[in-house]
């Protein structure tokens, strides 16, 4: 599985690699009973700390996509659907966009409930 990292980003580097399972699920690349690379090899190969890798698993365990086991490490569970997947993607992409425009929480749950009305 390939992992991307833009630094220069506003979402931060645990979220983007947890966009990349969450992508990779998506598409299908990914299945339940798969394992995840180790988080000491994703972080070396892109050049960050391996607690940063550790969070954006943990973000995925949270949200019931992987289960974090001590002597096999991660591995994707059937989980949400990859439309699901796909959506919590985006929704994480929002919000960023709009912390970068200076958009407070409640300005985007307004604009959240806009949309939903319109």
């Amino acid at each position: 599985m390939l992992f991307r990292v833009d630094p220069g980003s506003a979402l931060p580097l645990g979220d983007q690699i947890a966009a990349n399972v969450r992508a990779a699920i998506a598409d299908g690349l990914v299945h339940a009973g798969d394992r995840l690379p180790p988080a000491r090899q994703v972080a070396e190969s892109l050049g960050v700390n391996v607690h940063t890798v550790l969070r954006g698993y943990q973000r995925l365990r949270e949200e019931g996509l992987i289960e974090l086991r001590r002597g096999r490490g991660a591995v994707v569970t059937g989980g949400p659907s990859p439309g699901r997947a796909r959506l919590v993607e985006d929704a994480r992409r929002l919000v960023a966009d709009a912390r970068a425009l200076g958009m407070s929480d409640e300005d985007v749950v307004a604009l959240l409930r806009t949309c939903l009305s319109g």
